[in-house]
């Protein structure tokens, strides 16, 4: 794109401003800056002048495949799954573009040190879970690892520096998720500096459209890969191609699966799947009034009880429809630095424009049914949000111990 065919396009949706330093960049700034606005998604940057949110459905309660019948039917669909996983009909997607800032670590989450005595980190925790798996099928299972533009180039490396903690390099892949610029409260795009855009990640519903848009959909198709298993770095105990989960979502003819745990409580800040309008759904917790949250059956059992813990399994040929068909987008107010009129870097103390988000809880709700499976919360169930206190460092490392984890 040249800088006349860029002024072209900003001059058809009135945002002409963001070549205002253009001439005062070297060559490299102008590419960049040319290539972002080649990229911009004018669908998403018009849906800020309509703020409202999609109106929740009629929410009721959905239930689960419970630990007990999953035990009685363990053999069942670990056999099933293990027959997937051999006939090269299962990836894994790893959520991996976060930083460890809120563990004081300005380094990628994944390489945070959960060892105390040893050389530990997340990701070797992750990969160890999912080695577990393909020892036990005696084939592997290509792993996708989502980075973000911030930690691309050093999670690479961290793996190529241990080897890929024995896993073959051959079946892991990275790819950079997709930005989405920000725009002020009238819709003007901001810049963050004089030739760049303010982006930020697209949202965790945007890893099918950053894997199609890296090329490795491809890979994908070209393997054979039927299911997808997507789970997120910071829960280091979760089981990841778990052959029983995948067995039992392939047994039940759904398709989509979801591990769910039950709630600690009523309170608990967990996601909680439902029916939306007979759709499967997730409702948040705090779109949840406290009657609906302490709602129970006549079993004394909370009716919204199974949390999302974010380990999701989807049929690849239903994720291509809902890509096709395009996510709802969320429209969230932010604080944004930008650069003002004067060239001048501005950090807003307040919301000061919206960043735009696609969730994969939509994707929930874009399938036609999904097998809720519970877990041993104590088996499965370790996040790492905190450096101390709940879902922390701390919780997590005990929980590392209790499943015989040498820390």
């Amino acid at each position: 794109m040249t800088k006349e065919e860029a002024l072209q396009l900003l001059q058809k949706h009135n945002q002409e401003h963001v070549l205002a330093y253009f001439d005062s960049l070297t060559e490299e700034e102008q590419k960049e800056l040319l290539t972002q606005i080649k990229a911009v998604d004018w669908d998403v940057i018009e849906s800020a002048k309509s703020e409202e949110e999609n109106k929740r459905g009629e929410i009721a309660p959905l239930g689960a495949v419970e630990i007990k019948e999953i035990e009685a039917r363990r053999e069942e669909f670990v056999e099933e799954g293990l027959k997937y996983i051999r006939e090269g009909k299962v990836g894994a997607i790893l959520l991996a573009g976060g930083m460890g800032t809120r563990l004081g670590f300005d380094q990628p989450k994944g390489t945070y040190p959960i060892g105390e005595t040893r050389d530990l980190s997340i990701f070797e925790c992750l990969i160890n879970n999912l080695l577990e798996v393909t020892d036990m099928a005696e084939a592997y299972v290509p792993l996708y690892i989502m980075t973000s533009e911030k930690n691309h180039e050093a999670t690479v490396k961290f793996f190529e520096d241990k080897n890929y903690f024995g896993y073959p390099e051959s079946d892991v892949h990275f790819f950079i998720q997709d930005m989405a610029p920000a725009v002020d409260y009238n819709g003007k795009l901001l810049l963050e500096e004089k030739g760049r855009l303010a982006t930020s990640p697209n949202g965790n519903g945007g890893w099918f459209t950053s894997l199609h848009k890296s090329g490795l959909l491809d890979d994908v198709h070209n393997r054979g890969v039927e299911w997808l298993n997507i789970f997120a770095v910071d829960n280091v105990l979760q089981r990841i191609a778990d052959p029983a989960f995948i067995g039992a979502t392939v047994l039940s003819g759904k398709e989509s699966g979801s591990k769910v745990v039950r709630k600690a409580a009523p309170e608990e800040r967990v996601g909680v799947l439902c029916s939306e309008d007979g759709r499967p759904s997730i409702v948040e917790y705090y779109e949840m009034s406290d009657e609906m949250a302490n709602l129970r059956d006549d079993e004394g059992e909370l009716m919204y009880r199974f949390g999302v813990i974010l380990n999701y399994l989807f049929r690849v040929d239903r994720l291509e429809d809902i890509m096709a068909n395009h996510m709802h987008v969320h429209v969230v107010e932010k604080k944004i630095p930008f650069i003002n009129e004067k060239g001048e870097l501005v950090k807003p103390e307040e919301p000061n424009g919206y960043k735009f988000e696609t969730l994969i809880l939509d994707m929930i709700n874009m399938m036609e049914s999904n097998l809720p499976y519970e877990v041993v919360r104590e088996k499965e169930f370790a996040p790492v949000k905190n450096l101390h206190g709940t879902d922390s460092v701390d919780s997590a490392r005990e929980l590392l111990k209790a499943n015989g984890v040498e820390l």
